[in-house]
């Protein structure tokens, strides 16, 4: 649990690290400008850093006493800023070194899940050069082609049959790490926030297109959130599954868990995002407004997780 702040100057000058070199570096940018005029909004010290490199050029020489991490995908959320800060001794938001490697490495996630009998779509994992047309035909189609240490659906394709398949692995190729080649399962797209262990309503999302793709995520303004996603048995076993997803991988602070449910009414875990979007289309605010958290207060809260034991 982290710590209740009630006077901003508590936090002392913060770094609300942004932007980066990842894939996802304009929709971290995003994220981090709103972080920023929400945290200043509170009267918390807060000032912008891009990339990891100016930051810890910034925490070296003492300017900054805790990070607000709004990286998203490489760097950001796969433990190397976490290491490096730790080792510096820099409170920082969200996930420590292992949940932040393990969730953003899908394949890890999925054999950590696998091993403890929580539910995830069958997969295989596919390092550069695998034969990808035998993996298919093990898995089966339809199923999704994506790399392994991306979020946002950067480089997801799904593939209906064996025509689409090279395409799919050629822009799967054109990202860092191995491949992830998964089941496609078909039904409601959900997920569930995570706020210091308080676990957020699910969301349903549905997509006026195919699937929840990048465009529908962060462009399209006809996207519907059904926030609460589902009621009573079905919301809190779904709450509940997040919720071990979440501790299974060591994640901590802050997260959001994504999930399939298939027609049959059965949960699918696909991924935990440990810096999760807040932009205007982004899902943690739209669910801890449900709870009656606003988006200064969630972004105050976010910034007590960097309070916590050993940190």
């Amino acid at each position: 649990m982290s710590k209740t702040i009630t006077d901003p100057a508590q936090f002392g000058r913060v770094a609300v690290v942004m932007g980066g070199s990842s894939a996802e570096r304009e929709v971290s940018l995003d994220s981090g400008r709103n972080v920023l005029a929400a945290l200043r909004a509170r009267g918390v010290d807060a000032h912008a850093i891009d990339g990891i490199p100016a930051l810890l050029d910034a925490v070296r020489a003492g300017h900054f006493a805790r990070v607000f991490n709004i990286l998203h995908g490489g760097g950001g959320e796969n433990g190397e800023l976490q290491g490096a800060l730790q080792s510096l001794g820099i409170p920082f938001t969200g996930s420590g070194v292992l949940g932040s490697a393990l969730s953003l490495d899908k394949i890890r996630a999925k054999l950590v899940w696998q091993a403890l009998g929580l539910p995830t779509p069958t997969f295989k994992a596919l390092p550069r050069g695998a034969d990808v047309h035998a993996a298919a035909r093990e898995i089966g189609f339809p199923l999704i082609v994506k790399p392994a240490w991306e979020g946002s659906s950067v480089g997801v394709t799904r593939v209906f049959d064996e025509s689409g398949l090279d395409a799919a692995v050629e822009l799967a190729q054109k990202y860092p790490g191995d491949m992830l080649m998964e089941t496609l399962i078909e039904g409601g797209e959900y997920t569930v926030g995570i706020l210091n262990r308080q676990v957020l309503v699910t969301i349903n999302i549905v997509p006026k297109g195919e699937y929840y793709d990048y465009n529908a995520k962060y462009i399209a303004e006809d996207t519907q959130y059904i926030c609460p996603g589902l009621h009573g048995d079905a919301e809190r076993e779904m709450q509940e599954l997040a919720l071990r997803a979440f501790d299974a991988l060591a994640c901590s602070g802050w997260g959001r868990v994504d999930v399939m449910r298939d027609k049959q009414g059965r949960n699918w875990l696909l991924e935990v995002n440990t810096a999760p979007g807040m932009t205007s289309h982004s899902l943690v605010p739209k669910a801890a407004a449900v709870a009656g958290i606003d988006y200064q207060t969630l972004c105050w809260r976010v910034l007590e997780t960097s309070f916590r034991e050993g940190v």
